[in-house]
């Protein structure tokens, strides 16, 4: 048989080739029809394969109760307990704070325990006992952020009405602390600030350092520019002609507070009921408000009076001393002889001897003569040198620019 093109024989059968199919009528894929779900990845796990429950730690309760109430085994729950005290200090789990637990339905018992203590990292315990438990630290995206305000009421006040945190007036204070007494802001101050702010997996978390900030009251601008010149000899916060902002003592040895009673030779004693000298200024904080040193020096006295109470008593220099009473407790080491940094946590406000409620009464020695240090026009530290101003400017306008976009200033600047 003469076979031509297109022809085959099959069981003694002659047949034609297959027809071309007929491509309008295929089936035709799309994303439609055939959605693709991306995984919930988050503590470096696959959420959407786990049943997730979440809990509030509570007073008293310790992770043993945790574990053994999810049903693991007393030798379980040691285990991992100590797997979990090896990555952060099982004192780091406190009441109040919340936990997950997530349960794999194709394994017996939950599979971990997620707990993050910060915004900024987590802790993942594996209560299979597989070797997967995990302290990370999460990365944080850094993004510049500019906010103004005006104060109708209260700093605090201010800040929130401009539909910011709260949190922020407490950067902007690190940077002006030097030279702004906020003690005694006035309605119709106002603030530019251009910040740092925290994300922490696309999620605003906190706030970085203040760049820049421009303070108006009582007719004049306050600057304070954060500056680090490029071999990193010079850094910190500088007004607008280089001058350093820091200055040898702080405006207060304490934040969130108020002065509740002033530096008077005449004052009215609240407890001993008799006209008495009040030779400190009072400032009223919540039990507990860390209290710092105004400048650096050295711890000359450190105890416990009837009338002081807790106290500590810190030598600057050859003309100057400070003192902090009515703590509540001391920070741990600060005793005769320690060596203290401005800034740094000395005590925490109480109302230990003759204190009517929470506050640190705080003294100023001149020479050996209680003074009104609110008063007092302490030196600036020392100039930037002139070698480094050209860079300075440079960053300097760029911040200015930034400041005038969102506020203006009230005193002419002149072009340097």
């Amino acid at each position: 048989m003469l076979l031509t093109a297109g022809t085959f024989i099959l069981s003694g059968l002659v047949a034609s080739a297959p027809a071309p199919a007929d491509t309008s009528r295929r089936p035709v894929l799309t994303p439609v029809g055939f959605p693709i779900v991306e995984p919930t990845v988050r503590y470096g796990l696959a959420l959407d394969t786990f049943s997730i429950d979440q809990d509030t730690i509570l007073f008293g309760q310790t992770l043993g109760d945790i574990l053994l109430g999810e049903g693991l085994a007393p030798q379980q729950a040691y285990t991992a307990s100590s797997n979990f005290n090896e990555m952060l200090d099982v004192r780091n789990l406190r009441a109040g704070r919340t936990y997950q637990i997530l349960d794999d339905p194709d394994t017996e018992g939950p599979d971990f325990l997620i707990y993050s203590p910060t915004v900024y990292r987590y802790l993942r315990l594996d209560l299979q006992g597989t070797g997967l438990d995990e302290y990370r630290e999460l990365p944080v995206v850094i993004r510049e952020g500019l906010a103004a305000g005006k104060v109708e009421s209260s700093l605090w006040n201010a800040m929130v009405g401009a539909g910011h945190s709260f949190a922020l007036t407490d950067k902007m204070e690190d940077a002006l602390q030097w030279s702004v007494d906020f003690y005694h802001v006035q309605q119709g101050d106002a603030f530019q600030l251009v910040y740092e702010q925290e994300f922490v997996e696309e999620k605003e978390a906190g706030f970085g350092r203040v760049r820049a900030a421009r303070y108006s009251t009582g007719g004049k601008d306050i600057y304070a520019l954060y500056f680090v010149s490029e071999d990193s000899t010079q850094t910190g916060y500088f007004g607008l002609d280089g001058q350093p902002m820091k200055s040898t003592f702080l405006k207060a040895p304490v934040r969130y507070s108020r002065i509740s009673s002033r530096y008077n030779l005449r004052r009215f004693h609240p407890v001993q009921r008799r006209v008495k000298p009040h030779l400190g200024t009072d400032y009223a904080a919540p039990y507990g408000t860390p209290i710092v040193a105004v400048a650096d020096g050295v711890i000359n006295r450190s105890g416990r009076t009837r009338g002081n109470g807790i106290f500590v008593k810190i030598h600057h220099d050859k003309r100057f001393d400070t003192q902090y009473l009515h703590m509540q407790k001391r920070a741990p080491g600060m005793v005769v002889g320690k060596r203290v940094s401005q800034g740094e946590v000395i005590g925490y406000v109480g109302s230990t001897g003759l204190a009517t409620g929470p506050h640190v009464c705080f003294r100023f020695w001149d020479n050996g003569k209680q003074v009104d240090h609110t008063k007092m026009d302490f030196q600036d530290a020392e100039p930037m040198p002139e070698e480094y101003l050209p860079e300075f400017f440079r960053v300097r306008d760029d911040y200015l620019a930034k400041l005038n976009s969102v506020g203006s200033p009230i005193e002419e600047l002149e072009a340097k």
